[in-house]
């Protein structure tokens, strides 16, 4: 009889890699009752969230994961490299997560007690591979974003390493960049995410990347039906450790709360497929200029709506979105009296919920890659406004690529101070919601194939299958 076995889980900080970390913890200790988890969580300098949306993903959990808050780290927010604050926030973690371990292994040792046979890293949490190093332990990462942008990362390394190739210099170029995970060659200084575009964001990325070759698997948030070349060409690079596409790896538990039962409310009262919801990511905010172009190409369209719209954090702050007090000072005179009955502008979105809603037609969408994956599974075509991290990337690959999206404005980053005029979001969110589009239909169908992926026999299903037996070799 086989030994039970104990994964050490450490996610990155943000609700977005913990949902995603818990449901595949879920998964995993559903296929093998012989599996045990503890997941190491870290919490932001700031709020980032709406209170109690942790506990709503910890609570009612298997008996057989667990949960170790981590003790918090301050760190100066303030004048830091966003694309640096990471990687000292983690760094920060290492002793705590030493002592979690060491507590876990030792509280007992008796034979009934689950052996440690692994820690399982987010894309982020690199620097953990040397704390399971100390316990003997292989690593595993756990890549929350698409196979194409993990592709991107091991041929960025690449050129760096071997060709002394700096991707710095593709910044304001208007070079495209052939990369192997990728169908079309990419234009890299429209769509490269903003952190291989800076100096000190690229060295640590591509640090990953040589951090990554060092583990023993890569399980990826995709699966195999979505992303057959990207995969099939990192898996031929013959210099990768063994990819396991376990996707979608989602939440698609409500969020039951009052706030978000109102906007279920006024949705049930909308004609199917009417509604284009605008929602961009726990990070997603736009200036007052902004908010005006899109109002006016909402209310110039006629459609129906339901806009997520959410307030900037002070300027130089690392900090995330809030809810306005009101949102009449921020939107053109008059606009929410003049679209009273067709649309409804909120703050905090339970997002879930809304795509699962027979009323949605289309998403005007950040191209976060849960967003994409929740998108897809519910059938809901996108039109593509990415803001930050790998978003570009995300949206070039739906649009050209994949043909699963319209764009808006694909090459639009947050801190470039670029208005979208009403006119190119009126004729995105218009396309976006033709009933009868080539992009509706193969968003209906890659739905079903996401679906089938993860049943007995499927794909990602097969996938998770053959992560555990090796566990237990």
């Amino acid at each position: 009889m086989k030994k039970a076995a104990e994964l050490v889980f450490i996610p990155s900080p943000g609700v977005g890699h913990l949902v995603s970390a818990v449901e595949i913890a879920k998964l995993l200790v559903a296929r093998d009752d012989q599996l045990f988890i503890t997941v190491l969580t870290m919490k932001l300098p700031f709020d980032c969230m709406p209170k109690g949306t942790v506990d709503a993903y910890t609570d009612s959990m298997s008996q057989r994961i667990k949960f170790v808050d981590l003790p918090e780290e301050a760190i100066e927010t303030r004048g830091i490299n966003p694309n640096l604050f990471l990687k000292f926030f983690i760094e920060n973690h290492k002793a705590h997560v030493k002592d979690a371990v060491t507590k876990l292994t030792e509280s007992d040792q008796s034979d009934s007690k689950p052996r440690l046979a692994g820690f399982v890293v987010d894309l982020f949490c690199t620097s953990m591979i040397d704390v399971a190093d100390e316990f003997g332990v292989p690593t595993y990462i756990f890549f929350t974003s698409s196979a194409g942008f993990l592709g991107l990362v091991f041929h960025l390394q690449t050129l760096h390493d071997e060709q002394n190739k700096d991707c710095i210099e593709f910044k304001d170029s208007d070079a495209e960049l052939v990369v192997p995970s990728f169908v079309n060659p990419l234009p890299a200084g429209s769509v490269l995410p903003g952190v291989f575009l800076d100096k000190h964001g690229a060295a640590e990325f591509i640090n990953h990347a040589r951090r990554f070759r060092e583990t023993k698997g890569i399980l990826v948030n995709t699966f195999i039906e979505l992303e057959s070349h990207a995969l099939h060409s990192i898996s031929d690079e013959g210099k990768t450790p063994p990819l396991y596409p376990v996707g979608p790896i989602l939440n698609l538990k409500s969020d039951d709360n009052h706030e978000g039962s109102e906007i279920l409310k006024w949705l049930d009262d909308q004609p199917p497929s009417s509604v284009v919801f605008l929602c961009f990511g726990s990070m997603g905010s736009f200036g007052e200029d902004q908010v005006r172009e899109i109002a006016c190409a909402l209310e110039h369209s006629g459609l129906r709506f339901l806009w997520s719209l959410r307030q900037a954090p002070p300027k130089g702050m690392v900090a995330f979105p809030s809810d306005y007090a009101d949102h009449k000072g921020v939107l053109p005179e008059g606009f929410l009296d003049r679209t009273v009955g067709i649309g409804k502008v909120i703050g905090w979105a339970p997002q879930v919920a809304i795509l699962a809603h027979r009323a949605i037609g289309g998403f005007v969408s950040h191209c976060g890659w849960n967003s994409t994956l929740e998108s897809l599974w519910h059938g809901v075509p996108v039109a593509t406004w990415p803001m930050y991290a790998e978003q570009q990337l995300n949206a070039f690959q739906l649009v050209r690529d994949l043909g699963l999206a319209v764009e808006i404005k694909m090459s639009y980053r947050r801190d470039d101070q670029v208005v979208v005029s009403a006119e190119e979001i009126e004729r995105g969110i218009k396309v976006v919601m033709e009933h009868d589009s080539d992009q509706r239909k193969r968003v209906k169908e890659m739905s079903e194939k996401c679906k089938k992926a993860l049943m007995d026999g499927g794909s990602s299903h097969s996938s998770l299958g053959r992560f555990i037996d090796q566990l237990f070799l």
